[in-house]
């Protein structure tokens, strides 16, 4: 089993739910908590418990971090929310520094256990390193969906990263050495229409049905859904899914045009990974050999 953390902005894009759910029908998975980030953390953490319980795990603890961003960048609202509004759930989820304790003690308590999955914005991630930069040398492995490094041309963003640029580089330099990050260049190739996403996710039952009222108000905005999240989450359990390059991430952070961006250098001895390629049909065949549909 390994054990794994997981830090994310559910409610904005729908692959964050459709990873968690990946995550709770991973029998190799032992989710031992979940955070959420940026702006309200609550709603977050409550379509969380929503995933959760529709999967049998009303046991995971769940917590609200921070809305962020550290100094600036920018604060998502959470849309997804309308579809659990009328669903039981918590409506008093605390929220801010006591995600980050939670993260802390976790993570001292088992010391060269846990995988830390982030898929938003880094606000809690960054925030907690620099506050205690003994943390990521106490993880076996931090993995992010984050960045875009080698396609898309000068100047191409990605949303995590940009948006709150600070808490990135901040990640990228306490991490070093423990970091894999999983980007645009290889996520933009896993994409399903939304007719074959609503027939097999309503097929799989369980925690990936339960995220069809949320794909619905993403499908307002998009006729498909890209697995971003979803395969960074995979590549925990089928690395091979991957090709890999080493080297180093200098994130942007002076506010411009460029502000957000992650620029890559490769070199052998790098302390940074990045996923470069993907097998796509390879990686679908994964997630619904895991999750059902």
């Amino acid at each position: 089993m390994t054990p794994v953390l997981f830090d994310t902005d559910i409610g904005n894009d729908i692959d964050d739910a459709v990873a968690l759910a990946y995550l709770l029908c991973q029998k190799d998975c032992e989710l031992v908590g979940v955070t959420t980030a940026t702006g309200d953390t609550a709603k977050r953490a409550a379509l969380c418990e929503v995933i959760c319980r529709a999967a049998g795990r009303g046991d995971i603890p769940i917590h609200a971090g921070l809305a962020g961003p550290l100094l600036h960048g920018t604060e998502q609202g959470v849309a997804q929310y309308a579809a659990i509004e009328g669903l039981p759930h918590r409506k008093d989820y605390p929220t801010g520094f006591g995600a980050l304790e939670f993260l802390r003690n976790t993570i001292r308590s088992r010391p060269g256990e846990i995988t830390l999955l982030a898929v938003g914005p880094l606000t809690n991630i960054g925030t907690l390193f620099a506050a205690d930069p003994e943390l990521p040398g106490l993880l076996k492995k931090i993995v992010l969906m984050c960045g875009r490094f080698v396609s898309g041309g000068p100047g191409a963003r990605e949303w995590n990263a940009f948006l709150d640029p600070i808490a990135t580089a901040l990640t990228y330099k306490h991490g070093a050495g423990k970091l894999l990050s999983v980007g645009l260049d290889v996520t933009l190739q896993c994409v399903l229409p939304a007719a074959p996403v609503r027939e097999r996710f309503a097929a799989a039952g369980g925690a990936l049905a339960a995220t069809l009222g949320m794909a619905e108000v993403w499908f307002h905005r998009a006729d498909h859904l890209t697995f971003h999240d979803p395969l960074a989450a995979a590549l925990l359990f089928a690395p091979e899914l991957c090709g890999y390059e080493q080297g180093t991430v200098t994130p942007v952070i002076e506010p411009g045009a460029l502000e957000g961006l992650t620029r890559w250098q490769a070199h052998p001895d790098g302390p940074h990974t990045i996923a470069k390629t993907v097998e796509v049909e390879a990686f679908f065949a994964h997630y619904f050999a895991t999750t059902g549909g």
